[in-house]
């Protein structure tokens, strides 16, 4: 009898243990991962002496040349010897709104080459100017999509007199500007715009009850798509934006429904996706892989998760699921909280270069600062999940070896650029200004290829990290003005950096 016991023990704890087994293999395969994998890379430093750089772009002229957007004004070149060329490509510091010296998010923000670069020469900027002439009363400044001509003759030069305003949007507050313009695999012009500022798009200029982001008669909050390959200066509609044609509604508009999508990219290879990244608010950080006529859910949601303009940092239990026009909102792909890595996404873009090959098709993007002192920003990788039930991507963060703050760089990540081969470069800087000299720009290399301990300390120490005070206000407070006080008693617009520096 005590023999016969004893087996039922045995039986019923094998029975247990392959209870236990199954039972880990039905958990979301995501989940499991996030804790699992651990992708490593190092950084190598290609250039520095930036301000704020926020924006890396290439030509297709088969030069091998790196175009660097510099948020305080200008456009910076590094040829395919890896060398910074002395003066600008361009230099829009006498057309921009004078920046703020704590923090802004204005300035020279984006730049786009046509696809036919090669042949015509043409370019694309998007800045922002003093408040234009006929713009509503006590707004802020007014954002400028405009096109340029390489100079005839010098093809590091542009030429200025070719400046030709292409579109105009009058922006009520400071912020929320967006700005990274690309050309998709259409031909089009695809220029992301934020939801007009301030906090919870409630503010001066924001459509009272709806927010600028559900308003589709609104440029603001939205991804705009037009076609400029007819006359220099101007632009027509394409016929198959979803709003073509209707009155009462802003027809340059592709998708809708974000709170500012600063950084945008196209998959290289592919079905040449849309990738959005859109600055969340107090709580979380999204992606979005974005379709013609999507409504990607703000100010009803904030990520996944329902927002309440009137409490923000509270979701609600429930909300819409459609917006005013009766819309389906649509979910990210990824989200993040606050709590889990930083505060403010940085968009990137799919992997398709050679160097890593780990990480072939993956998302690698970041976040512009950690809320810890002297780690700096993070950079992440996503992948598709196909056993994720809501399509959420599974996602980690990228070791950075040799960085000085525990796997981080060391220094706040304002973008992620992509050269002509699909490799990769992270731009960083030190402060929370577009000021002083500390910005830089880093190739992601394999782990062997990257700076030591040694060499990543020193570049990162250059400038000095932020200090508590200016940290604080990185990852700082919002009221429903945009405001906080400064150490100097003074007030100054001031909110949570949105990927721009």
């Amino acid at each position: 009898m005590m023999v016969l016991r004893n087996g039922s023990k045995m039986v019923r704890w094998c029975v247990l243990l392959l209870s236990i087994v199954a039972l880990s293999a039905l958990l979301p395969v995501h989940a499991q991962e996030e804790e699992e994998e651990e992708y490593k890379v190092g950084v190598e430093l290609i250039a520095e002496g930036f301000a704020s750089p926020v924006m890396l772009a290439t030509p297709n002229d088969g030069t091998g040349r790196l175009f660097i957007v510099d948020q305080a004004g200008t456009i910076r070149i590094i040829d395919a010897d890896g060398q910074l060329l002395p003066d600008p490509f361009l230099d829009l510091s006498g057309l921009i709104v004078p920046l703020m010296p704590n923090y802004d998010e204005r300035g020279v923000l984006g730049l786009a080459f046509h696809p036919d670069y090669a042949n015509n020469g043409r370019f694309f900027v998007y800045y922002t100017i003093p408040l234009r002439e006929g713009a509503p009363a006590g707004w802020d400044h007014t954002n400028v999509v405009g096109e340029l001509n390489v100079s005839a003759d010098n093809p590091n030069v542009a030429d200025l007199a070719s400046l030709k305003t292409v579109l105009q949007i009058d922006q009520p507050q400071f912020n929320h500007d967006s700005g990274h313009i690309a050309f998709g695999p259409d031909g089009y012009l695809y220029i992301p715009i934020g939801d007009g500022g301030g906090a919870n798009d409630t503010d001066e200029g924001h459509t009272p009850g709806l927010g600028n982001g559900q308003d589709t008669t609104e440029l603001h909050g939205s991804i705009l798509r037009i076609d400029v390959n007819g006359d220099l200066g101007n632009y027509t509609i394409p016929a198959d934006n979803i709003f073509a044609g209707e009155d009462d509604k802003a027809d340059e508009i592709y998708a809708y429904g974000f709170r500012n999508p600063y950084h945008i990219s196209f998959d290289m290879g592919g079905d040449h996706a849309l990738f959005v990244a859109d600055a969340g608010q107090d709580l979380y950080e999204e992606v979005d892989m974005v379709t013609a006529g999507g409504n990607y859910g703000w100010n009803i949601k904030e990520g996944t998760h329902c927002f309440d303009p009137a409490n923000p940092k509270t979701p609600p239990a429930s909300c819409a699921s459609t917006g005013a026009d009766g819309s389906a909102l649509i979910d990210p792909i990824i989200e993040y909280s606050h709590d889990d890595v930083g505060v403010v996404v940085v968009g990137g873009y799919i992997y398709r270069g050679s160097a890593l090959p780990d990480l072939e098709g993956y998302y690698i993007f970041g976040d512009y600062s950690s809320t810890v002192e002297g780690q700096g920003g993070t950079l992440l990788w996503a992948e598709p999940s196909e056993d994720s039930p809501d399509g959420m991507w599974t996602w980690g963060e990228l070791t950075v070896v040799g960085g000085k703050g525990d796997g981080r760089i060391g220094s706040n990540v304002l973008a992620v650029g992509q050269d002509a081969d699909g490799e990769l470069y992270v731009l960083t800087n030190d402060g929370s200004a577009p000021t002083g000299d500390s910005g830089k720009v880093w190739k992601i290399v394999p782990t062997e290829e990257g700076a030591g301990d040694s060499d990543m300390t020193e570049a990162t120490d250059e400038a000095g990290m932020t200090d508590d005070a200016d940290a604080t206000e990185a990852a700082g407070t919002t009221d429903t003005s945009g405001t906080a006080d400064t150490s100097g008693g003074s007030t100054e617009p001031m909110e949570t950096p949105e990927s721009s520096g």
